[in-house]
Formats: structure tokens, sequence, C-alpha cells
């Protein structure tokens, strides 16, 4: 397929969920809902559009696109902000289960995830947010005890999968073997009476994030993965999460510039006066440079080179966490009072911007580990393979 021919189907991937969101889609409806998005929009969008399996392959009865394509449709929620487990099950648990699981576990699991009949959520990081490749669960012979916090969507998912510390690699679907620095991936019913799930209550209303401790839980083995298969698999999820924040700092400075256009002071709109002029176009600047790194992501991250994908999620993490920051908070500012109401949805523009930037390890974090394999000191495991 030719490189036109996929930016069609991403222009239409994103003119579908635009218009269906449009039509059916509430932020604040979402917000209420037991699990913390609406369903039924969900639900529409994994009929109409296919979003949930966009990533799973046709086999499995999903669509077998890439990532650029799944970031197309994660822009778009992100402009509208609509919750969705796109993200903690379209893209982090399936990509968890397609490296590690065999056949017969991703015919068994991958199906009705495509589908959304069920949604999955991927517990994997530690209360310090350390996306590692060292997960706070263990396997302590056949069951699993440890607590995992920012786990999305977590708390109302159909089905876990969990990474725990795996010494001894005993035998697995995809009886892959390997060294002790393997990660097992493990299936554990989400109602088993050793598990508690609870909502985080999280800065940004519009994600889902939960904690979730497990003490003698059986998990029925699906396989293991590399440190290196876990920065890939991180390394989608910042591509997609970069398009996610890409898409509502796009729609923040939108909403801003029509403001500023409307906003009469001293018989003139604001959008009239230099200062404010200048500050729009330094936002549309940062914008600029987002959609730069998120594109980059996302097409490395539908390649097969892992160092590229994971450098180029990297520097995408970094400039559009801090793009759409700085567009949230001059959302705020050049709304005047307004802004910091309930009732405006500036305030959840910048909850969003806040909380994306800290998701999977706060942007600071990836600095140092590009500086360190620039300057050849070495790489460690937030950035590519330490070798």
């Amino acid at each position: 397929m030719s490189p036109d021919e996929r930016a069609a189907i991403r222009a239409e991937l994103a003119e579908a969920v635009r218009g269906l969101l449009a039509k059916h889609a509430d932020v604040r409806a979402a917000m209420a809902a037991p699990r913390g998005y609406e369903e039924e929009v969900w639900s529409l969008l994994c009929r109409q559009v296919g979003v949930a399996g966009l990533a799973v392959p046709e086999r499995y009865g999903g669509a077998g696109a890439r990532v650029a394509e799944v970031g197309a449709v994660a822009h778009e929620l992100g402009r509208a902000l609509t919750p969705t487990p796109l993200l903690g099950s379209a893209v982090l648990a399936v990509g968890a289960i397609i490296r590690a699981a065999g056949e017969d576990a991703c015919a068994r699991l991958l199906p009705d995830i495509a589908a959304g009949a069920r949604v999955a959520a991927l517990v994997w990081s530690g209360v310090d947010g350390d996306w590692s490749c060292a997960p706070p669960m263990r396997d302590r012979g056949g069951t699993l005890d440890g607590a995992a916090s920012y786990v999305l969507d977590g708390d109302t998912a159909d089905v876990l999968v969990v990474l725990a510390t795996d010494d001894d690699n005993g035998d697995s679907d995809d009886d892959s073997g390997g060294g002790d620095a393997r990660v097992g991936v493990y299936e554990v019913d989400a109602r088993h009476d050793g598990v508690e799930r609870a909502d985080a209550r999280a800065l940004d209303p519009t994600r889902r994030l939960a904690t979730v401790r497990m003490r003698g839980v059986p998990g029925r083995r699906l396989g293991t993965l590399t440190p290196q298969a876990l920065r890939r698999l991180r390394a989608d999820a910042l591509a997609v999460l970069a398009a996610e924040q890409t898409g509502a700092a796009e729609r923040a400075l939108e909403r801003t510039v029509e403001y500023a256009l409307q906003r009469h002071q001293f018989g003139r709109p604001i959008g009239g006066f230099q200062a404010v002029g200048h500050r729009l176009a330094d936002a549309y600047v940062r914008l600029e440079t987002a959609r730069s790194a998120c594109h980059a992501a996302l097409e490395s991250a539908s390649g097969p080179d892992d160092e590229a994908a994971c450098i180029d999620a990297a520097v995408a993490k970094v400039v559009c966490s801090e793009s759409s920051t700085h567009i949230a908070a001059e959302m705020i500012q050049l709304h005047g009072g307004i802004a910091i109401t309930w009732e405006h949805d500036a305030h959840l523009y910048f909850k969003r911007a806040h909380g994306s930037a800290a998701l999977f390890g706060p942007p600071q974090r990836y600095i140092d580990a590009l500086t360190a394999y620039r300057l050849g000191d070495g790489v460690d495991e937030w950035c590519v393979s330490g070798g």
C-alpha cells in the first residue's frame, strides 16, 4: 500500500470518528458514567469504525492496521477529550497479548477485545510511575502478588493482563524460554476474590486510572516479554498518546483563537492586540512542533526498527507534553476568568495535558535517557536497548 493510500485511510478514519463523536459524545456525561466512559459511544466506535480492533491481526477479527492508523483515531478522541479504553485496551493490552501469547491464547482473547465486547487492562507500573522492565507484581509459584498503579481502566476492565517478575521462566504458551530478564505475562480473572481494584481519582477526570492489588491470585500464563519487547510496547503507547495530546492541543488552540476573535475590549477583538497575537502565534508554533514529533513517532512505531521507534517515541513524549501543557495554560489565560469555572472546558484540557504529560513517566526522564544516548554514555531502559 502506497503512502498516499495510507494517508487517505487515516483521513477517512479521522472523519468517521469526528462525525460520530460530534453526534453522540458528551465528555461530562462520560466523566459521570460508572466506567468512566460512555459505553454506548464506545460500542458505536467499535461497531461502526472498528477502533478496538485496529491493531489486532485480521485472523483474530481485527483490521491489522499500523500504529499510525490507531494514532489517527486517538487524535480525534483527544480533540474532543472523549474518554475511551482505546489506549489501555486496544493498544497496551492488545500489544502485550500479541507479543507474548501463543496462537490459542490470541484466538481466545483477541476477537472479543477487537469487537469491543470485552475491555482489557494491562497491569504494569508501580506506585512510582516507573513503566520499566521490572513490574511490581510477583509470580509466587503460580499465583500473583503485589500492587500496581496507574492501570488504565483497571477498576472496570473485564480482563486483566498482568506483567509479573518471572525469575524461573516456566513453561509458556509460546515456548519462548529465555533468560532471567524476561517478564511473565498472565491473564487474570478480574472477579477473583484476591483481586482488589480501586479508582485512583486521578487529576484528569477524563482518564480513568486505577490501583490493582493481588494476593494469591491464580494467573493463566500467556507467555513472556523481553525488555526490548516491553520498550517497544511502551513506544507504541507513547506514539498513540502523542497523537491524543496533539489532538487536544489542536482543539484547545482553535477554541482559544475563536474566543479571541469574538471577545471585544476597547471596541475591538482581543485577538487584534499585539500581545495576544504574539501568544497565539507562539502557541501555534508549539502545536506544529508537536505535530511533527507525533508524525515521526507514529511512522517509526509503524515500522520494524525498534531503536528508531523507541527514540522517536521518547522525543514525541517530551515535545508533545511540553506543547500541550503550554497551550492548555494559554487557553485558560486568554479566556480570562471564565476558563477556571467548572462549566467551561478549558480546565478539562488543562488537566488532560498535565495528566498525559505524567503518564508513562515524566518528560524529564526521557530527556535524561535521550541525552545519555546521544552522548554515548550508555542507554537505559527509558530509551532503547542497553545491549
